[in-house]
């Protein structure tokens, strides 16, 4: 990885400063922290093929990453995002045309 994501920064310092200036520096490494273990939490989730709702988890991890100024992690889980949202409809949509071909093959 070369620490870009669709020319984005790994961090928007300007965001990162300015939520440090609206909620303190203590507060910020709380929110840091808490971020860290839910994000490695979804992560793993992911990573396992253990999500219930991929789409979902990724929209969380891009709302949290663009909170802290994650700005290529934001973009990557926004496109992830949108793919597995695509990925979905397509499925569904396979799905019920083969169930469909299959009770006609079956009726046959």
């Amino acid at each position: 990885m070369d620490g870009k994501q669709a020319g984005k920064p790994l961090i928007d310092t300007r965001r990162l400063a300015e939520l440090r200036d609206e909620i303190g520096a203590g507060d910020l490494g709380e929110v840091v922290a808490i971020f860290l273990d839910e994000t490695d939490q979804v992560v793993t989730r992911l990573r396992a093929g253990h999500a219930a709702d991929p789409a979902a988890d990724l929209h969380f991890l891009k709302g949290s990453a663009l909170n802290l100024g994650l700005a290529a992690f934001a973009a990557f889980c926004h496109q992830a995002e949108q793919r597995a949202a695509a990925d979905g409809k397509e499925l569904a949509a396979l799905y019920q045309a083969s169930k469909q071909a299959l009770h006609k093959a079956l009726s046959s």
